[in-house]
């Protein structure tokens, strides 16, 4: 009770200190404010949108049940989730934060997942999208589209190991999330998918209309929220650096980074990214004379955590459910170091050689006909891929799993 009073106290204080610097700075809280608004509008809008609606659309026919069971036999045994956490990964992984939160707290709200079972997805299926940290970050704000697969690989493999460490988070909590057969089987059947998806299509009993005006209502709500606090970040951050507040702490973090083995210049960046992500990835591409590994490890670092911005997006998101905010916290900084790090790791090995497989630069502008896999938007193609290798990997787990019962 003593810790909610003073946690409460010390909110108040800071918003009353917010509220007097804003005052103080109109013009930088009024361009900060549009600034904000265009990042939505522009960028967040066109490409959460349609993932929200469709992902709800998808829950409502029992696509979602439908993939759950062929992947259970994999997010099972790996990440100790049910079979419908493959869904939400791969579409966490192609759309990018916060879609996983909405589709770990609609699972919850369905009973399809436990609450230790949703903290945990929530933990490591939140990311980047690729269209961003591909077209922004490496081509936009690096101008080096080989960068891309260092990041990606840095980035993506990341979570997914962060996944691993998850599994072992409150293992003596976990329970039953619905009592449905053949939950955890380890098969890997089409016709229970097939039946799964049919039954979960009947107990929702919504008719087309409905459910997608109900789709598009509730993704708005959402999209509402998200773009009060991406504004809301965007101006706390302008006011704090017009006033100075800022600098200051870009001097202390200028000399903690030393003792860390980092340069010193990356101060800035990596302050500016634990507010909001994509002002920190492009601060980090801008100091001269570091070395691109130090640059690239500070945008995976600035990547995997997420800035403030989205930690309240997904915060206010859980809120709906019961699902709990310290475990995503945690993971994300988990999540944070272990990309700079993987990046480091694998920089020599791959960029040292300048690999070939390297993604390349978009190119813009140009009166070019794409045809079949080429002509799909990127992130669904991202969706595709991930499903695809998902589902390769439950059927590869299924079958070693009935080779060792006959055994």
């Amino acid at each position: 009770m003593v810790f909610k009073r003073l946690t409460a106290f010390l909110f108040l204080i800071a918003a009353l200190l917010l509220a007097v610097v804003m005052i103080g700075y109109p013009e930088a809280s009024w361009q900060a404010g549009v600034r904000g608004l265009a990042i939505w509008w522009d960028v967040l809008f066109p490409s959460l949108f349609p993932f929200f609606v469709i992902s709800e659309v998808m829950l409502g026919f029992g696509i979602v049940h439908f993939l759950g069971k062929l992947l259970d036999p994999l997010m099972k045994p790996v990440f100790r989730i049910p079979g419908n956490g493959g869904f939400v990964l791969a579409m966490g992984f192609a759309s990018g934060y916060p879609v996983s939160a909405k589709l770990a707290t609609k699972l919850r709200e369905q009973r399809l997942v436990s609450r230790i079972e949703g903290e945990r997805l929530v933990s490591f299926t939140t990311s980047s999208d690729p269209i961003f940290l591909i077209g922004a970050v490496s081509v936009g704000f690096f101008g080096n589209p080989k960068l891309a697969g260092a990041l990606a690989l840095s980035h993506y493999g990341g979570a997914l190991l962060i996944g691993l460490v998850m599994r072992f988070y409150r293992p003596d909590r976990d329970e039953p999330a619905s009592s449905e057969e053949g939950v955890g089987s380890g098969r890997f059947s089409l016709k229970l998918a097939l039946q799964a998806m049919h039954e979960a299509r009947i107990q929702d009993g919504r008719r087309l209309g409905e459910l997608l005006r109900q789709a598009v209502v509730s993704s708005l709500q959402l999209m509402t929220v998200v773009g009060g606090l991406v504004v809301f970040f965007s101006v706390i951050l302008e006011v704090l650096t017009a006033s100075g507040f800022m600098s200051s702490l870009y001097g202390g973090f200028r000399h903690l980074l030393p003792l860390l083995g980092l340069p010193s210049q990356l101060a800035e960046p990596l302050m500016g990214g634990l507010f909001e992500v994509t002002l920190g990835a492009k601060a980090a591409a801008a100091p001269e004379g570091i070395p691109l590994m130090y640059k690239a490890a500070a945008a995976a670092f600035i990547l995997s955590w997420g800035g403030l911005s989205v930690h309240a997006q997904v915060a206010s998101i859980l809120n709906g459910a019961d699902l709990r905010y310290f475990p995503f916290l945690a993971a994300r900084f988990l999540h944070a170091v272990l990309s700079a790090g993987l990046l480091l790791l694998i920089w020599n090995p791959l960029m040292g050689s300048a690999p070939a497989w390297a993604i390349a630069s978009p190119k813009f502008g140009q009166d070019e006909v794409l045809y079949g896999w080429q002509a799909l938007p990127g992130a669904f193609r991202f969706f595709l891929v991930t499903m695809a290798i998902l589902l390769i990997l439950s059927f590869l787990s299924s079958f070693i799993h009935r080779l060792r019962q006959r055994k």
